[in-house]
């Protein structure tokens, strides 16, 4: 019997652009987008540090459609998912690797406007339908 493990990430940050959505050629949405997660640490000198962690999210079907029409540049938002790695080839025929969270539930944070002015978006989401619906590689269109 396999050892069973856990993937599940946690995030809360402001996304760095609006969501980009597209599909695929069998019609599914995904939804793209990064979140900035701000940390701050005391460094070897003892100095209090702050960086800024950038994280890649993907996020599919109704849930996607959700964060193209309300996940846009500088809203805050908890994201929880799953962390995936991927290799894919680009338009250059370079192979590359990465990783990113698959999204499967959203709340946008921080009450009306929450960074661009728009008072109307939806607080929150459902978690995906499907979540362990099965990507594959002709479903990714990038």
């Amino acid at each position: 019997m396999p050892e069973i493990g856990v993937n599940k990430v946690i995030l809360i940050g402001r996304t760095g652009a609006d969501a980009e959505i597209k599909y695929t050629s069998s019609g599914k949405a995904v939804a793209n987008f990064s979140l900035a997660i701000n940390d701050s640490f005391k460094n070897r000198d003892g100095e209090q540090t702050e960086r800024v962690e950038w994280v890649r999210c993907v996020a599919w079907e109704k849930l996607a459609e959700v964060c193209g029409e309300f996940l846009t540049k500088g809203k805050q938002a908890y994201a929880e998912g799953r962390l995936q790695t991927r290799t894919y080839e680009d338009r250059e025929g370079n192979q590359r690797t990465v990783s990113e969270v698959v999204v499967r539930q959203l709340r946008l944070l921080g009450g009306p406007g929450n960074g661009n002015g728009n008072g109307n978006a939806e607080q929150s989401t459902r978690p995906a339908e499907n979540p362990d619906a099965e990507i594959r590689d002709e479903d990714i269109p990038f």
